[in-house]
């Protein structure tokens, strides 16, 4: 029996506030509203403004982890920034978008959009929700989300501060002996040198890969090894589908088999006839063309069998993944690599980015092995950022490990400390609010 959508509306709506409600932390209150809101009417693109501290994007739908670095999210905060300047929900697109935003609108978001901002207990704006989509929004629709903002607007305000900063600095800045000694401490301990440090995602990888490639065109029809396994040199890897080139063999053999025979018969002819010796040039171009046809033919046969050319480990995917899939001459089937000779390759976010000089230190800690530890030196670092699997631009960094310790197994990732040069406490307890204010306020 279906239900009356009125209802349903209704109880989508109840659902939403109710999540909103249970989410442990901004992070799970953003993916609540920028992701299951699609629940209760459609769009095509969803962003949680956030305005604590010095505002920022926190939540967009369909990313898993926000990268403030990104040129699109430093957009996106450009104009949530003016937007969190009005307290009235707001249909905009590219020709009403503030701060110089429509210029670069089409290219963002969808023609229209919609910003309701999110507001709390008191007259104080803890946030604001844009929603982005190919049609405008109807006013039944902006109805329902300004009724679902308010529910939001308390969810987001549960996780203001109780006290403001300002508070907090008078109560610490009294007159008295006691906070006059906290003052002084805090001051030498601003000054204390410490390491500056940063952990990134890590893998132990080949140093001296052989990548192996499709030799021609086909279809993968069987694997000779299982991913992981150690070859030799020579051994086959794996095999590409001959049906193709066998029946273009043979229609190539019949070819010349003709040429050959027409070839004779001219041959015969030009003992006495004028017109036969020309005929025997032409014959002869043609046999030599259908010779060289299928002499590359057979050559191509002869390679769909490809075997390594050195010994070490392959290197691959699940073999079902490969097996009947159609590749391209020198396309990029697996690497073969020498488990003795084996490196660090960190991946350091652009947002957290410190100097590193080659020679440095690298400590890689393991995911499978939480006791163990290996020490590597940095090798060369990336000039330029490049995005990750999971979206986020960051630096490579390769680290060679060092003499006298067992080298781990390849493939083995884990957590990479790098280490950086000495700076005082502040610096390293205030630079990443220290990068935050100069880009906000662009000095």
């Amino acid at each position: 029996m279906n239900q009356d959508p009125a209802l349903q509306a209704l109880l989508g709506l109840l659902q939403l506030a109710r999540r909103a409600r249970e989410a442990a932390s901004v992070e799970a209150l953003g993916f609540v509203v920028v992701n299951e809101t699609l629940n209760l009417l459609p769009y095509r693109q969803a962003a949680l403004w956030s305005e604590a501290g010095l505002g920022r994007v926190v939540a967009v739908s369909g990313l898993p982890q926000v990268d403030p670095n990104a040129p699109y999210l430093q957009w996106l905060g450009r104009l949530c920034r003016a937007l969190a300047k009005t307290r009235e929900p707001a249909a905009l697109d590219a020709a009403t978008a503030p701060a110089g935003c429509g210029a670069d609108w089409a290219e963002w978001l969808p023609p229209h959009a919609l910003w309701l901002p999110l507001s709390g207990h008191g007259e104080q704006l803890d946030g604001g929700l844009l929603l982005a989509r190919e049609t405008p929004f109807g006013e039944h629709e902006r109805a329902t989300l300004t009724e679902l903002a308010h529910a939001y607007g308390h969810a987001l305000a549960s996780f203001r501060p109780r006290e403001h900063l300002g508070a907090r600095l008078k109560t610490v800045l009294r007159p008295g002996r006691t906070q006059r000694r906290v003052l002084v401490g805090l001051a030498l301990a601003s000054l204390i040198p410490v390491r500056l440090t940063v952990l990134a995602p890590a893998e132990v990888a080949s140093r001296e890969p052989f990548l192996v490639r499709a030799p021609l065109d086909g279809v993968i029809e069987r694997f000779h090894v299982r991913p992981d396994q150690a070859v030799q040199a020579g051994s086959p890897l794996f095999d590409l589908d001959t049906a193709a080139l066998q029946t273009r063999r043979a229609v190539a053999q019949r070819a010349h088999d003709t040429a050959l025979e027409e070839y004779r018969q001219s041959a015969q002819l030009a003992v006495t006839d004028d017109k036969g010796r020309l005929k025997l040039g032409q014959a002869r171009g043609e046999l030599d063309q259908r010779a060289l046809e299928l002499r590359y033919l057979s050559e191509q046969l002869e390679r769909v069998q490809v075997k390594a050319e050195r010994a070490g480990v392959a290197v691959f995917g699940d073999v079902n993944d490969w097996q009947g899939k159609t590749v391209a001459i020198g396309e990029k089937v697996m690497l073969l690599a020498d488990p003795a000779k084996v490196e660090l390759v960190a991946r350091m976010p652009a947002a957290e980015q410190i100097l590193l000089a080659p020679g440095e230190t690298v400590t890689l800690y393991p995911d499978a092995s939480p006791t163990e530890a290996y020490d590597a030196r940095i090798v060369g670092v990336s000039y330029s950022a490049e995005p990750t699997e999971q979206g986020v631009l960051a630096y490579r960094v390769r680290a060679e490990f060092a003499a006298g310790q067992p080298l781990p197994r390849l493939g083995l990732r884990g957590t990479a400390r790098l280490s950086g040069p000495w700076v005082p406490f502040a610096y390293y307890a205030l630079r990443r609010p220290i990068a935050a204010t100069r880009q906000w306020l662009g000095w």
